[in-house]
């Protein structure tokens, strides 16, 4: 039965991956910048993203979101009160999200020209880390509450990432957060990995986060307004 398992794993696998490809050339024809938030359940991810559109939204730029979770749309309420477009996708059971739930979700959403799309992935590290949603950007976040070991643990996800956030580094130090070995241990799993170390409650690192942000979303515009090369003088 284990071959016949795997067999059937690579498939699903592969049918998402096409999907996701196609996705992700569609968000990028637009000009999306489409960021996947990926961590364990309780890292801040909500919140972290609560004072993402927040600040994003006051700064000009246009943002939408998703929310993933099993149940309740509790997440999606919270942040529809920054005033983004916010859609819920409850999978009921599923550990992950898929390319196909995220194009289901966006399939009749009628939303108006946007800079950013965040997908607030569920809170799992293993599922998670094999499932492209078509993103531009794959953001790690651990938190100081889980200590430092954790990219050591699920590196897969770690290297699968463009980037990690530290969250809540405002409790470093009654946590006894080691900032050091965690660092560490994400570049011994992703040697050079941009770090950012974050507090949504006090704002500490999201002027530096928000900046990748704008960068990111300058790059992927740069690269669709691009003139394309002339073949009759390439050819030349």
């Amino acid at each position: 039965m284990q071959p016949r398992i795997l067999e059937i794993r690579r498939d699903i696998l592969k049918r998402n991956d096409e999907l996701a490809r196609r996705l992700r050339q569609s968000f990028l024809h637009d000009g999306w910048c489409v960021v996947n938030l990926v961590s364990s359940p309780g890292t801040g991810k909500t919140c972290l993203l609560e004072r993402t559109l927040d600040e994003l939204r006051r700064a000009g730029c246009r943002v939408a979101a998703l929310v993933g979770d099993l149940e309740t749309e509790n997440d999606a309420r919270r942040l529809a009160a920054s005033g983004a477009p916010v859609r819920q996708i409850n999978t009921h059971g599923c550990c992950h999200l898929e390319a196909a739930m995220v194009a289901e979700h966006l399939a009749d959403w009628q939303l108006p020209e946007i800079d950013f799309l965040f997908i607030e992935n569920i809170g799992n590290l293993v599922c998670t880390a094999s499932y492209d949603l078509g993103e531009s950007l794959r953001v790690a976040l651990l938190s100081v509450t889980e200590g430092e070991d954790k990219p050591l643990k699920y590196p897969k996800l770690f290297n699968s990432a463009d980037v990690a956030l530290i969250t809540k580094i405002d409790l470093a130090e009654p946590c006894q957060f080691d900032r050091r070995a965690a660092w560490e241990n994400i570049h011994a799993v992703r040697p050079g990995m941009q770090i950012i170390e974050t507090s949504a409650r006090t704002g500490a690192g999201m002027s530096q986060w928000l900046d990748l942000l704008r960068r990111h979303r300058h790059q992927i515009r740069a690269d669709t307004v691009a003139p394309r090369a002339d073949p009759t003088l390439t050819s030349q």
